[in-house]
Order: structure tokens, then C-alpha cells, then sequence
């Protein structure tokens, strides 16, 4: 109950000002979280107009931390696992009234991953010459349907700030049993191969139905400048999926038997300063949170999972010309921290702390283009 108090006073923090996306081995999957601010992706939409849009991601995880402690050897002694992410978030929204409009978004991602300890192992003993092999995945997310409603109308011109209150349905159309070739070694030195689920990390979705509540506002604070939040949250209400751990279900804990099906958060603020209004141009300065619980706000927490969250600054500039918004972001990580999971936490010594790998920095692009409606 204590962990659950923790998480709802998170989000609370969150919806009340802020936004943001995923990385590395903490397994935040492309989302709205993903992809910039609602208010930004829903767009000023006129009723009957529609919007088209495509949001890029980049990033390469390949530092371990345990807590907030960074494993620094394993960089050292090139033990570390690499992850690297490339996805890209297709949208149409459409806009039902000057203040409502409803959203699909699929993503569509490619993961590579390398590592020793899934193939040949991290010990010198059993791989000598520290061969480093790759798995990966690719193809499409999971879906969501959305629907977003700004409180005021958006339109008036006289208007100094708003605020859009979001909800969506996720559906389990990414494959969250993805699998791979690893590589194993016998003792006499021979090579074989193991087919099985990739880590799930690099899994394209999660396996689960779930729903998600956005918030998104702005204010004026002065000529140019404006403030704003975005606050984000998946529910997933199943407890794990059928995608075996270690891809045989012997010596495994049967606490992470499975994947979890895990909940996500994200949460961004900060400021946007038009530098040259004439030429639709603009910067931004702000800070993201993003991560995944160690316990779901609704039902079991049961699975593996690797729950933990990164604090990043957010750097952005964005240009906007007729009906045509691009946009580039790169966040820069202050602070990560890979928390205790269920599994950790039912460790009776208290010692058991599993690691997650976590990137420096990330990468998003991000094309709107508007298009149709009626006029206001």
C-alpha cells in the first residue's frame, strides 16, 4: 500500500506540470510519452480538419546503474549492454469541434541490442575473448485510440493560456514475444545457437490491454514566452504476459516467471520563447521525468519487470510556417535511478537490487501538417 501511495503522489507531481519518454533498459515504450507534449501532437485543430503527423526517437542506452549509483566498471570492462532505439510514432488526428478531436497513433520501431552475459557470459572463463553478440526486433508497436478535449476554446485569439485533458485505449498489436538467436558455448569450445525471447527491452510491445490520461496546458507569461506542462500515465491492468523470462521457465523465480505488464509515467514542463516571430521560430527550455513503477496502480505488479526513471533537461527548437510544424528535441539525462522491482523488494536480506542500462541523451523529430476544416 505504502509503494502505491508513492506512485499516485508521482503522477499527482506529474499532471500537475510536466511530460516526457523512455530509455534504455527501463522498458517505457513509445507512447504519447514518447513523442513531445499532447497539446503539441493534438495540434490547434478547426473542426473537420485533420492532421497528419510523424514523430522520430533516437537514442543508445549503454551506462548500468543500480539505484542512482552508477556501475561505471561495466563501461570499463566493456561488459554493458547497448541498446539502441529507433522508432517513429504515426499519427492522424482529427478534429470533431474547435475543441475536440480524436487521435490513432501507431509506432513503428527497430531495437538493437548487444550484450556478453546472454551468449557466451561476462566472465573471462567462459568467454575469453569477450565476444559481444546482438539480438534486435523490429516492426510495429502497440495502438492507440485517443480522444482529447481542450477546456477552453483554442481559437480565441484573446486567450492567455489552456489547458487539454486527454484519454486513450492501448491495444497489444506490437508482439511482446519476439524472439532471437543467442549464442552459447560448450565446454569444448563449440557454437550453437538458442531460439528464444528477446529481452524485454527490445520487446515491440507489451502484450496487454490498457488505457492511458493525458493532461496538457499553456500559459502566456510575458511577450513571446509562453509556459508549459504535459502529464501522462499508462494503466495496465494485467498483471504479465505469456513471454517467458529467460526462455525456459526451469531454475526461474516464479515471481518473474514472465514479463510484467507493466504501467508507465512520464511528465514535462518548461518554456517556449518565440526568437523570430516573423519566421515562425522558437526555443524552448524545460524538464522531463519519465519511467516505469515498481508497482502498478491497478492490479498485480507480479512479472519482470526493471522499473526505475530518468530526470532529464530538455532543450527544443521548433519551426512553424502556415500549417506545416516541425519541431526538435534532445533531451539531456541529469538523473537516473533503477529502483527495487516486486522481485527485488520480496528479497527478505533487503541486498537484492537488480541494474538497468540507461542512455545520455535522446533524440526527437518531430512533422505535424494540417490540412481541411471548416473555419472558426
Amino acid at each position: 500500500m505504502k509503494k502505491r501511495i508513492q506512485t499516485i503522489l508521482v503522477f499527482i507531481i506529474l499532471l500537475a506540470g510536466s511530460k516526457s519518454n523512455g530509455q534504455g533498459c527501463v522498458a517505457v515504450r513509445p507512447m504519447g510519452c514518447a513523442v513531445g507534449g499532447s497539446a503539441e501532437n493534438n495540434g490547434l485543430l478547426m473542426k473537420k480538419q485533420f492532421q497528419v503527423s510523424a514523430s522520430y526517437r533516437y537514442f543508445e542506452s549503454y551506462k548500468h546503474f543500480k539505484g542512482d549509483t552508477e556501475q561505471v566498471e561495466r563501461v570499463i570492462d566493456k561488459t554493458n549492454v547497448i541498446n539502441i532505439s529507433h522508432s517513429v510514432d504515426l499519427g492522424v488526428t482529427y478534429g470533431l469541434s474547435s475543441c475536440f478531436s480524436v487521435a490513432i497513433n501507431l509506432p513503428v520501431i527497430y531495437f538493437d541490442r548487444s550484450s556478453l552475459y546472454e551468449h557466451y557470459g561476462n566472465s573471462t572463463t567462459t568467454n575469453p575473448d569477450q565476444l559481444r553478440f546482438n539480438t534486435g526486433s523490429k516492426g510495429i508497436g502497440d495502438l492507440r485510440l485517443s480522444g482529447y478535449y481542450w477546456l477552453f476554446n483554442p481559437h480565441n485569439d484573446s486567450l492567455k493560456g489552456n489547458i487539454s485533458f486527454g484519454a486513450a485505449l492501448k491495444a497489444p498489436t506490437g508482439n511482446s514475444n519476439v524472439l532471437g538467436d543467442f549464442h552459447k558455448i560448450s565446454s569444448e569450445g563449440t557454437d550453437s545457437l538458442v531460439n528464444k525471447a528477446v529481452d524485454q527491452s527490445i520487446q515491440l510491445g507489451d502484450g496487454g490491454w490498457g488505457f492511458n490520461l493525458e493532461i496538457s496546458g499553456f500559459k502566456k507569461l510575458f511577450k513571446n514566452c509562453w509556459g508549459y506542462y504535459n502529464g501522462f500515465y499508462l494503466f495496465n491492468p494485467q498483471n504479465y504476459n505469456s513471454t517467458i523470462t529467460r526462455g525456459t521457465l526451469v531454475n526461474v523465480d516464479p515471481i518473474i516467471a514472465y514479463h510484467s505488464i507493466a504501467d508507465q509515467f512520464a511528465g514535462r514542463i518548461g518554456l517556449n520563447y518565440t526568437l523570430l516571430p516573423k519566421h515562425g521560430i522558437s526555443l524552448s527550455l524545460g524538464a522531463r521525468a519519465e519511467g516505469v513503477p515498481s508497482h502498478d496502480l491497478i492490479g498485480e505488479s507480479d512479472g519482470f519487470r526493471r522499473p526505475g526513471y530518468i530526470i532529464s533537461s530538455e532543450p527544443g527548437l521548433s519551426w512553424n510556417h502556415k500549417k506545416l510544424f516541425c519541431s526538435l528535441n534532445a533531451p539531456v539525462a541529469l538523473y537516473r535511478n533503477r529502483t527495487k522491482s516486486v522481485y527485488d523488494l520480496a528479497d527478505p536480506s533487503g541486498l537484492r537490487h537488480g541494474d538497468a542500462a540507461f542512455a545520455d541523451y535522446l533524440i526527437n523529430l518531430s512533422l505535424r501538417y494540417q490540412f481541411g476544416g471548416m473555419k472558426h
